[in-house]
């Protein structure tokens, strides 16, 4: 994306519309009957994207890379007075460019570019004021989330920065003393953020793990819950993260990060792993940490990155029963399922009506996916279509959703489904999850999986039992990744991916099978062609439906 010169910074490049100067406060950044997404200026000013530039200063010390981020940072400063753009309607932006702004002054600070007295009193001043932006308007509710524990983060941030000027000591103090309650709130005992998302419990890793570092790295204490939390979390990561590096597109996503150092892909999320084992020494968790080390890189040196050489060892299978994953791996198979509560503690928030829905890898190849989320604010019916019950790989009744939410409101579900695992045995022949919710009892209707994985062949069989009174209309769908190429001769499915075969077959009374066009949310604002297969049925209960995918032993797809 092209920004120009100078860049518009209120502005949403993709549609050509903007939002307009004025007291942030008094700015409608959500324009529901317009496509522009306020999340493309924030990002934008989140600068990040400087990032870069700043490694690449780091690398050789070229003047030019300091220069520039120094030019843009100035611009950015003079188009966004304190309160005054669109840039400032959320406090987690402020919060945000403070991780940003700090590392990148660490690296410039001794640049001849950066010796301008001048802009060095603007930087500095302005970065002291976000600290006091964020402080002042800092985002505390009776229950918090990402933008609460973001806000806390940068304060520790400032706060550290400035040391002792002004008051940056009671900046740390209110951050570092927020983050230790909210770590414990907001983080379950088995590690997983209370959000209910993968990409959001990334987000919200960073948000408490960056601040501990740079306590330890200033010499300040770390409570041995806080790290053990951390930990809690990096195991988590370890066991949902897949071998190929992908992650479940569970929950929201808008793909954000405090500071993205490395360049591994968007979804690989496996270096947080390799963060906290090297910087808070467990030999367990060090056995788990696999992938790119460019991020270890950043943060510790060549020199002690290299140094961090681990035996890797096998994940083994997971339950993490507070947040409500079960993850089943067995070489490259990988299924991940979710049984646990709604988001925000019951609120909705990040979290989808996803109950009982999965994920699975088999022989390493992608097969069945959740959609993801695509976009927010840009589009409330797409926003909607992507969290709702219909868009996830679990059993649908007479198109109601399992957890009502108000198509307004989008960020909000209701508590129906209480989801409930009922079963959980890993074996060395075969794992078994069994679970059951609530969401259609309004209806009438209990809901209830079982999901076996069979750990030497990878066959996976999904069993649904729908149980109640009366008549009802069922959908169950399977949203195949969109590599999956599918044939169907007859009764006979096949599904081909990554130049593996699998055989695919159902039983149960009254069902009908069709292939349907669907489209799978990779990240934030993208959409792919996939498909799906849906069983329908209409008719009294109870109903069964039993689902089997099993790999064609060593054969291998033709390509296509």
């Amino acid at each position: 994306m092209a920004l120009g010169k100078p860049v518009d910074w209120a502005r949403d490049y993709r549609v050509g519309m903007g939002w307009p100067g004025g007291f942030a406060r008094s700015i409608d950044y959500v324009n529901r009957d317009r496509p522009s997404d306020v999340k493309v200026p924030w990002e934008i000013s989140r600068l990040q994207w400087l990032i870069p530039a700043g490694q690449a200063y780091l690398l050789d010390a070229d003047e030019q890379y300091a220069l520039a981020a120094r030019d843009i940072l100035q611009e950015w400063i003079d188009r966004n007075p304190l309160g005054y753009t669109v840039n400032w309607s959320c406090t987690m932006e402020a919060a945000m460019r403070l991780f940003t702004w700090t590392w990148l002054f660490h690296v410039f600070a001794n640049s001849p570019s950066w010796h301008d007295e001048d802009f060095r009193a603007k930087f500095l001043a302005s970065l002291y004021l976000h600290g006091d932006f964020t402080l002042r308007h800092i985002e505390k509710a009776d229950i918090n989330g990402n933008h609460y524990t973001a806000d806390l983060a940068g304060l520790v941030m400032a706060g550290h920065f400035f040391g002792g000027v002004g008051n940056a000591g009671r900046w740390q103090d209110v951050g570092w003393r927020g983050l230790q309650e909210e770590i414990e709130t907001q983080v379950f005992p088995d590690g997983m953020d209370f959000e209910a998302s993968v990409p959001y419990h990334r987000l919200v890793f960073e948000l408490f793990l960056w601040p501990a570092l740079y306590r330890k790295a200033c010499g300040a204490s770390l409570p041995d819950g806080y790290i053990e939390r951390l930990r809690a979390m990096a195991r988590f990561t370890a066991a949902y993260s897949r071998p190929d590096g992908t992650s479940p597109l569970w929950g929201d996503a808008d793909d954000a990060r405090a500071l993205p150092f490395g360049g591994q892909k968007l979804g690989d999320h496996r270096y947080l792993v390799g963060l906290v084992a090297f910087a808070f020494p467990d030999t367990d968790l060090a056995a788990q940490a696999e992938g790119p080390r460019s991020e270890l890189v950043w943060v510790a040196g060549p020199e002690l990155a290299a140094s961090f050489a681990p035996a890797v060892r096998p994940v083994p299978s997971m339950a993490f029963p507070h947040g409500g994953a079960y993850v089943m791996r067995a070489g490259d198979h990988h299924v991940f399922i979710d049984c646990g509560p709604v988001g925000l503690a019951g609120r909705g928030g990040h979290g989808h009506n996803d109950a009982l829905s999965f994920e699975a890898w088999l022989v390493g190849a992608p097969l069945v996916i959740d959609r993801g989320s695509f976009v927010y604010t840009a589009s409330f019916e797409k926003r909607n279509e992507f969290r709702s019950t219909s868009s996830h790989n679990t059993p649908g009744i007479d198109d109601a959703e399992m957890n009502r939410f108000d198509p307004g409101n989008l960020w909000s579900l209701q508590d129906d489904a209480q989801a409930e695992c009922t079963t959980w045995r890993t074996g060395d022949e075969q794992d078994l999850f069994a679970g059951r919710h609530r969401g259609y009892r309004r209806l009438g209707v209990d809901v209830a999986r079982e999901i076996r994985l069979d750990r030497r062949s990878g066959r996976l069989e999904i069993v649904d039992t729908i149980d109640g009174e009366g008549e009802h209309e069922i959908a169950v769908p399977l949203h195949l990744a969109s590599s999956v190429q599918v044939d169907r001769s007859g009764a006979a499915v096949r599904l081909s991916s990554a130049g593996r075969l699998f055989s695919l077959s159902a039983s149960g009374d009254g069902w009908e099978l069709t292939i349907e066009p669907t489209s799978i949310s990779p990240s934030y604002g993208v959409v792919e062609p996939s498909h799906r297969l849906v069983w329908r049925r209409q008719g009294a209960l109870p109903a069964r439906l039993a689902v089997t995918i099993e790999p064609d032993g060593n054969d291998t797809a033709c390509a296509p």
